[in-house]
C-alpha cells in the first residue's frame, strides 16, 4: 500500500480497519518513513502555515505525531481518533494533559459550535463511505474564516494503481492487507472521483481554496532514492484546504 494513512474505523479484534491490533508496530513505521515523515506531514504543516495560539481540531490524530508537531509551533490542539491504542499512544506523547478524546467521525464531535480555527484531516476521510457527516461536524466546528485542511488517497492512484476497476466516477470500495511483525490485518478505503469530493466540499458549506499535489521534503533525497523519485513523479496524495467564508459569521447586534 503507498501510503500509511492516521485514521481508523471503530475496531475489534479481527475487523477491518482494527487499528488497536497493531497500534504500535504501525506507529513506529509511520514516525520516520519517506511517505508520513518526509512528504504528508511537511506538507500539512506547509498549508497550516503560522498557527500560534490557534485552536485546532485533529480529526483523526492516531498516535498524535500532526498533534505534536502543531503544538511545538504554538497551537493548542485537541485530538480525536476511534481507536483506543492509537489513543494511548498520542497520550504518551503528548503527556496526561492533552485534550484527546475518543470519537467515531460518522457521529456527532463533542464540542461546542465554532469552538477551532482549524481542523486538520489527516489522510482519514477515505476511510468513510459518506463524507457528508463528517465536514457537517468539521463546518459546524469551525470559526467563521476557519479552515479545513485535510489530505487524503489521490483519486488517480486509488482507481489506476490499487485495485482497478472500470469506472471512476463510481465512489466504491477497495481492501487490501497491511503485514506488520508477520501479520497481515484487513483495511477497506472508499474511493471517489475528485469532482466529488469537492462537491462534497461545498455541499457542507466550505469554500475551496486550495488543492495541492506537493512535493517531498528535498532534505530526505538520500534517505531512500527510490522512493523519493517515485512520491516526487507519481501521485500519492491529494490535499485541500477549504474554509468557512466569513459571511457566515452572525452580525453583531447594536
Amino acid at each position: 500500500m503507498d501510503g500509511v494513512p492516521e485514521e481508523s474505523l471503530p475496531a475489534g479484534q479481527g475487523q477491518v480497519n482494527d487499528y488497536d491490533s497493531f497500534a504500535e508496530a504501525y506507529s513506529a513505521m509511520n514516525e520516520n518513513n519517506l511517505v508520513n515523515a518526509h512528504y504528508e506531514r511537511p506538507a500539512m504543516l506547509a498549508l497550516a502555515g503560522d498557527v500560534t495560539g490557534h485552536q485546532i481540531l485533529d480529526a483523526g490524530c492516531g498516535a498524535g505525531s500532526l498533534s505534536a508537531a502543531l503544538r511545538d509551533r504554538g497551537a493548542l490542539v485537541t485530538g480525536v481518533d476511534s481507536s483506543a491504542g492509537m489513543l494511548a499512544l498520542a497520550r504518551r506523547r503528548l503527556g496526561d494533559g492533552a485534550a484527546l478524546h475518543l470519537t467515531d467521525l460518522r457521529e456527532p464531535l463533542p464540542f461546542a459550535d465554532a469552538a477551532f480555527d482549524e481542523v486538520v484531516a489527516s489522510l482519514v476521510l477515505h476511510y468513510l463511505e459518506d463524507w457528508g457527516p463528517a465536514l457537517a461536524e468539521f463546518r459546524r466546528v469551525l470559526k467563521p474564516g476557519g479552515r479545513l485542511i485535510a489530505s487524503v488517497d489521490h483519486p488517480f492512484v486509488a482507481y489506476a494503481i490499487h485495485d482497478p476497476r472500470p469506472d471512476y466516477f463510481a465512489t466504491t470500495s477497495y481492501s487490501f492487507d497491511w503485514e506488520f511483525g508477520g501479520k497481515t490485518f484487513p483495511m477497506t478505503f472508499w474511493r471517489r472521483p475528485l469532482h466529488a469530493m469537492i462537491d462534497a466540499f461545498t455541499a457542507a458549506g466550505f469554500r475551496l481554496t486550495t488543492i495541492g499535489e506537493p512535493q517531498p521534503d528535498p532534505a530526505a533525497r538520500d534517505l531512500s532514492p527510490d522512493e523519493f523519485h517515485r512520491l516526487a513523479t507519481t501521485p500519492t496524495f491529494q490535499f485541500f484546504v477549504v474554509d468557512v467564508p466569513m459571511a457566515d459569521a452572525e452580525p453583531q447586534r447594536g
